[in-house]
Formats: C-alpha cells, sequence, structure tokens
C-alpha cells in the first residue's frame, strides 16, 4: 500500500511526486467530450489559434485531476476513505498540449474526525507545475485517511 494512515503525517510535509506526466491531445480531446464541454479554446485549432493564446488550451477540469491523480500514489491510495471536499482551487498559468506536468503536495493542516474515531482529517495543498516550473493548478484537498490499526 503505498499511501499513508492519518498518524504517518505531520504538518508541513512536503512530497514532490516523482510520476510526471506530459499531456497530449489525445487527453484534452477525450475529456473534453467525455465530460461534454464544447469550449473552443479546447477542441477548435482554428478558434484556439484566433484567441490571445494562439493554441488550444487544455481543459481546466482536466489539469485539476491530472494534479490530485499524480498524488494519490504518495498520499492516499489504499487509506482514503473519502475526499471530502476542495477549496481554494486557482489556474494562476495556462497549459498547452505538449507540456509536461509534475506535482508537489504540503501537508497544511490535521484534524481528528469528531464522527469516525477510524479516520482523520488531513488537509493537503496540491500544485501541478509544468516543465517551465511555473505553477499552473493549487488547490486544498481535505481527506479523509484511516488511522493507523490498533
Amino acid at each position: 500500500m503505498a499511501g499513508r494512515h492519518f498518524e504517518d503525517w505531520t504538518i508541513g510535509q512536503r512530497i514532490s511526486h516523482e510520476i510526471r506526466r506530459t499531456v497530449t491531445e489525445t487527453d484534452n480531446l477525450l475529456f473534453s467530450t467525455m465530460t461534454h464541454n464544447p469550449q473552443p479554446l479546447h477542441i477548435d485549432a482554428e478558434a484556439a489559434k484566433a484567441s490571445e493564446f494562439g493554441q488550444i488550451l487544455v481543459n481546466g477540469t482536466f489539469t485539476f485531476a491530472l494534479m490530485v491523480g499524480l498524488s494519490v500514489g504518495d498520499t492516499t491510495m489504499g487509506t482514503l476513505v473519502a475526499n471530502l471536499g476542495y477549496d481554494k482551487l486557482v489556474m494562476p498559468k495556462p497549459v498547452f498540449i505538449g507540456d509536461t506536468m509534475r506535482a508537489e503536495t504540503e501537508v497544511a493542516e490535521l484534524r481528528e474526525s469528531r464522527s469516525r474515531p477510524t479516520a482523520g482529517i488531513v488537509t493537503f495543498q496540491h500544485e501541478l507545475i509544468n516543465q517551465r516550473g511555473e505553477v499552473v493548478c493549487r488547490c486544498l484537498r481535505n481527506a479523509l485517511v484511516q488511522r493507523r490499526p490498533a
């Protein structure tokens, strides 16, 4: 099991996730069509070319999902009870086809669960960073995580 139990975390702990991912045109097109998002900036090369960006922008919800996905193996794989919510989601820079992404995570807060004695709440701050070192996405994720068995 790759994920960590509630007791294994400390506030301020940082992880640079090893897995990187280059975003492809197929990723963007499939995600946009699977989610019924017809935004021309994501799926129409000519419309995107005429925009201020001059090229297709990767769907922001794909960017967000990739950021969280890259973190799962090192954070909650096998220990997650439930994701309780996401907060303060920002996308300060655009993502383009061909960008290579990596993720970093910091533990922002730890709380005992009042309703589940076998779990605790870990608040992660996730960041997605492109090959130029620019943060392209950031959020807080509240995860209900199993406690270590007694």
